[in-house]
């Protein structure tokens, strides 16, 4: 057994994998540690904080027992790089929190409107002046889940339209679709810690 970890196998292969498996899987957890804080979760960022610190560690301490295989910080680098991918994967899958958007429209916006409300979405429409001439600007406070499917609705009545999104950190009211609550997504997640840590 001794021998299985003295070996070149072990020095140039298992280890630079297992440092490279541990560091796409503690840069994800920071990346969602700063989603989570971002959003105000307390115990989601302390938890996270805590297990991205421990494998950190881990994984540095091996670099330092292995300072002269350079397979190591290879795989130290390009874990780092499918960590950053993997969490802004994971970020999109559970799509927590909710977003401003803003829907300029140069085009009439009475079909897109409707089309919005009659959905469940909380839509505040206001006359503006535009560089072109007037046009209609929409806010809306949505789920971020549900952002796909605005746009999808954009594109088929106003598909001209320009639209920003930004993430906001706190809500106080807002109407939004019911089918969504239900939806088995990480929103869910998300509400049952918000209610823990209120």
């Amino acid at each position: 057994m001794i021998e299985f970890w003295q070996s070149h196998g072990y020095a140039w292969v298992i280890l630079p994998l297992l440092i490279f498996l541990a560091r796409i899987l503690d840069v994800s957890i920071a990346t969602m540690r700063f989603m989570f804080l971002a959003r105000g979760a307390v115990w989601p960022t302390v938890v996270s904080g805590f297990f991205e610190a421990l494998i950190w560690l881990v994984i540095i301490s091996q670099i330092i027992r292995n300072l002269d295989n350079a397979m190591c910080f290879i795989a130290y680098a390009g874990g780092f790089a499918a960590g950053s991918y993997v969490g802004m994967k994971i970020e999109e899958r559970l799509a927590l929190g909710k977003v401003l958007m803003r829907i300029v429209l140069h085009q009439p916006a009475a079909e897109l409107i409707a089309a919005l409300q009659e959905r469940g979405y909380g839509v505040t429409n206001v006359a503006a002046e535009g560089t072109k001439g007037p046009v209609r600007i929409l806010f809306m406070i949505i789920k971020r889940v549900d952002m796909a499917d605005i746009v999808a609705l954009i594109k088929k009545f106003n598909p001209k339209a320009f639209y920003t999104v930004e993430d906001i950190r706190y809500v106080s009211q807002g109407v939004f679709p019911l089918a969504t609550q239900s939806r088995p997504t990480g929103m869910g997640i998300w509400s049952r810690w918000r209610s823990r840590s209120r």
